[in-house]
């Protein structure tokens, strides 16, 4: 496993939220300080906000791409399309290593997240879920892109 990887799981299993475990692991290669990539990535947490959405860890490990590689010019239809591919490259790595990009398909859930309140990090938490593992993943596959571009 990339140290990357292995910090964004101990992001996570500090208390972190998905999306900030993926880009907290790598925020200081980005540019970005520690706080900043927490707030940003907040949000983004429990499949968007605990709707069971897109799930975090695909969410942080799209804004590290796009702090890396993501363009910045309305006008640059090619470095637009470029970067979407590259975002759909992530998700087709993400979805063969894990089924989804879904967070409520993830975790086995058939309905969308309906309550704004998080559930408390206890040990049957993290045996329960796989999101440490998806962070991980997540992290993972950003090291490979990074190794490789």
């Amino acid at each position: 496993m990339g140290t990357k990887a292995e910090k964004a799981k101990e992001l996570f299993e500090q208390g972190y939220n998905c999306s900030q475990a993926v880009l907290g692991a790598f925020c200081e290669d980005l540019g970005m300080d520690f706080e900043t990539a927490m707030k940003l990535s907040s949000s983004f947490g429990g499949g968007m906000g605990r709707m069971r959405e897109v799930c975090g860890a695909v969410s942080g490990l799209f804004m590290a791409a796009g702090l890396k590689y993501g363009y910045n010019s309305p006008e640059d239809t090619e470095g637009k399309a470029k970067h979407y591919k590259l975002i759909q490259n992530l998700a087709d790595a993400f979805k063969q290593k894990n089924g989804s990009i879904i967070c409520r398909e993830l975790l086995g859930q058939d309905a969308k997240g309906n309550s704004h309140i998080p559930e408390k990090r206890t040990d049957e938490y993290y045996k329960k879920r796989p999101c440490s593992e998806l962070v991980k993943d997540a992290a993972l596959i950003f090291e490979e892109i990074l190794k490789n571009k």
